[in-house]
């Protein structure tokens, strides 16, 4: 993370610790739209009925729910933001509120977007761009051929105009350490992107496919041999230390849900991005009226093999805060 971006977050986090707040928002996962121009089938994100699909949130009222909850971070997925008709000034606005925005795109559409789109480089915006494994991987986790070329281009052409360019990808049991390998060596020495994120997939409830997510014990083992050899440490990883660490099965964390909470069309998602118990108007209703001692492993059967970026990043993150050892670690990107 760029020194400006994580000296900001500590001091937030500084703040929140002074004023002894239990539970706060560290990034909102703010889904505008849940209409999508894939049909990813591990994803259970946009399995609604047509008329929700064809809804899109107004740009004042995901402005007043990151205003209200007052996290320094937005996340802005969907569904397909591109197809958002406002997704440029949604962008805006929260830069012009210094928030740090990573608009997450599968990037198919792009190139045909951008020229219409008023966005412009930022310290504060970020591109997110989602690749799960080389060609042949990526278009079988989109579930359409030709994706993974156009997403290349589709950076490419972000790093020419020069936008900041983050990558995400997500990890199923199909993956090796060595796709995963593969993959991360691609996007790191070959395309050059400015940071990657990874994490295990989640089992959605209502994804299509319901055979290929990893279990705990998987998803340490490949990340574990993924990580070898030097790998964890050259990769411009987006994560802190700690959770690095947890992928690997060194450490082992209760689940921070509160710390990225999900704002859709529905309101505030109860308990978290990944699962869906009701919803809440406010993010303090959300955090005073969900029982957050109901979720977890051993808790609920649905958490059992999460272990999500979504739950355990925002507890790392407080667990480095809290230790000057592991501070100076993550400062030095160990």
């Amino acid at each position: 993370m760029p020194w400006h971006q994580s000296l900001r977050i500590a001091r937030y986090l500084m703040v929140q610790k002074l004023r002894r707040r239990s539970k706060f928002p560290l990034i909102v996962e703010l889904e505008p739209l849940f209409a999508c121009n894939l049909s990813c089938p591990g994803c259970g994100k946009i399995q609604h009925p047509a008329s929700v699909l064809k809804q899109r949130m107004p740009v004042e009222q995901a402005v007043a729910a990151i205003e209200e909850c007052g996290a320094p971070m937005v996340s802005i997925a969907g569904g397909e933001p591109l197809m958002h008709p406002d997704i440029d000034t949604m962008v805006n606005e929260f830069v012009r509120r210094k928030k740090y925005v990573f608009l997450c795109t599968n990037a198919a559409l792009l190139r045909r977007k951008i020229d219409k789109l008023d966005l412009k480089p930022s310290r504060y915006f970020a591109f997110a761009i989602h690749v799960d494994g080389l060609r042949e991987r990526h278009d079988a986790a989109v579930d359409k051929e030709g994706v993974f070329d156009e997403v290349i281009e589709a950076i490419a052409e972000l790093k020419k105009r020069g936008f900041r360019v983050t990558t995400n990808t997500t990890v199923f049991n199909t993956d090796t350490p060595q796709t995963l390998t593969e993959v991360l060596d691609f996007l790191n020495d070959e395309i050059e992107v400015d940071q990657m994120m990874v994490s295990p997939a989640y089992a959605y409830e209502k994804a299509p496919d319901q055979e290929h997510f990893l279990g705990v014990q998987e998803t340490r083992e490949l990340f574990r041999k993924a990580f070898s050899g030097g790998n964890r440490k050259r990769w411009r990883l987006n994560h802190s230390p700690l959770f690095l660490d947890f992928l690997e099965g060194k450490v082992d964390f209760e689940c921070t849900a509160w710390g990225v909470p999900s704002y859709s069309l529905f309101g505030w998602q109860k308990p978290c991005y990944l699962m869906s118990d009701g919803y809440a108007r406010t993010y303090a209703e959300l955090v005073e009226t969900t029982d957050w001692d109901a979720y977890g492993r051993g808790r609920d059967p649905r958490c059992a093999n999460c272990m999500a970026h979504c739950g355990y990043e925002p507890t790392a993150v407080l667990a480095t805060l809290g230790s000057l050892k592991e501070s100076l670690r993550a400062a030095r990107g160990l």
